[in-house]
Order: structure tokens, then C-alpha cells, then sequence
């Protein structure tokens, strides 16, 4: 019985995450939207209303995937923990890597470790 009611909450508690995962990219996604539009009403004289719109959504997915990544972990350590579940959580884990990798690079224009040689410079 106390298995079964700590089953059911860790079920509801990963189901929460993954609804604000959605709900932080939908939010984010129109934040951003909002932002952009306001910036292209009232131009402040530099017209990147467009790169700073592309970041402003980039941020928003990053942060959406961690909350995925979190639910997974979640399922797979306390709800199914099963190699198959463990390889899943493995497969996410490498595309949320390699999507963040590709979103900094988008948002900064550089990757992450060349971020340290920049401010050396200044």
C-alpha cells in the first residue's frame, strides 16, 4: 500500500514537470514573441530585433529541456528503473547535449569554452 501511494506521486510528480516543461516553452516562446513585437513598434535605432527574437526563443527551448530532462530522470531512477528506460533517459540526455550546444552557438555566436578566451581579452 505505501509502495503503491509512493508510486502514484512520483507518477504525478513527473507528470508536473513534463506540463511545465510545456508550459515554460510556450510561455517563453510567446515572451518572446511579445518582446519582438514590441521592439519592431518601437525601434530603438538598432534594427537586431531578429537576433535578440531568435535568442529570446533559443533560451526558452534550453529551459524547457531541462525540465525534460528532469522528468526523465525522475521516471527512470524512481518509477521504471529498467535498462531499456535507462537507455532512453541515455538518447535524451545526448540530443538535449548536442541541442545546447547548437542553441549557444545560435544565442552567443560562439560556442560555450570559447566564451573564457573572450572575456581574457577585454
Amino acid at each position: 500500500m505505501e509502495e503503491d501511494v509512493l508510486g502514484l506521486m512520483l507518477h504525478w510528480t513527473t507528470r508536473a514537470v513534463e506540463v511545465a516543461w510545456i508550459l515554460v516553452i510556450v510561455l517563453g516562446i510567446t515572451w518572446a514573441t511579445a518582446r519582438f513585437l514590441l521592439r519592431r513598434l518601437h525601434p530603438d535605432g538598432t534594427d537586431n530585433s531578429f537576433a535578440n527574437y531568435r535568442a529570446d526563443v533559443g533560451r526558452a527551448i534550453l529551459l524547457g529541456l531541462e525540465f525534460l530532462v528532469a522528468a526523465d530522470i525522475i521516471n527512470t531512477v524512481a518509477i521504471d528503473p529498467t535498462l531499456d528506460s535507462l537507455a532512453v533517459l541515455a538518447g535524451i540526455v545526448v540530443i538535449r547535449t548536442f541541442l545546447s550546444f547548437s542553441l549557444e552557438v545560435e544565442i552567443e555566436g560562439r560556442w560555450p569554452w570559447q566564451q573564457h578566451r573572450a572575456e581574457k581579452g577585454a
